[in-house]
């Protein structure tokens, strides 16, 4: 529950309260920065961090529930067939994974767009994922009718 309490706070916090809580927290005598030995706030590694904080829940949500359904039959299959821990991360895991994975990142990059007041970025990527999406769900079910048939 904590950790699903942190993972939803940048969606409640908007976005200048954020980053003004994330620049006093890591200044050079703020509660985490003062006891850092470089310097976070107003560097790129600030930048990172804030984007980071923004965008990484957009992320989480959309892996979650892929996670959750991810059957251990398959993990468990992979490892009696031999495969490591990376190679069934990789063979396995990873292209189940990778669908959320990219909406999530496209959903954090596009939100990023928005907050920039750049509406054509932001509107070019939706559209570029409705396409993707509906081409997606065109081919599934051509091949899901087409698996009926034979």
């Amino acid at each position: 529950r904590f950790i699903d309490a942190l993972v939803d706070l940048p969606f409640a916090l908007p976005t200048a309260v954020a980053g003004i809580a994330l620049t006093a927290l890591y200044a050079q005598n703020g509660w985490i920065g003062q006891y850092l030995p470089f310097k976070v706030s107003f560097t790129p590694l600030g930048v990172f961090v804030a984007l980071t904080f923004i965008g990484l829940p957009f992320v989480v949500r959309t892996l979650q529930p892929v996670l959750e359904d991810v059957q251990q039959e398959l993990e468990e299959a992979a490892a009696t067939l031999g495969a490591g821990r990376w190679t069934t991360f990789r063979h396995v895991i990873l292209p189940i994974l990778m669908p959320a994975l990219t909406t999530g990142f496209a959903l954090a990059f596009a939100i990023t767009k928005l907050e920039q007041y750049d509406y054509a970025g932001a509107t070019a990527i939706a559209v570029v994922m409705l396409v993707a999406a509906f081409v997606l769900l065109l081919t599934i079910n051509g091949l899901q009718a087409w698996a009926r048939k034979t």
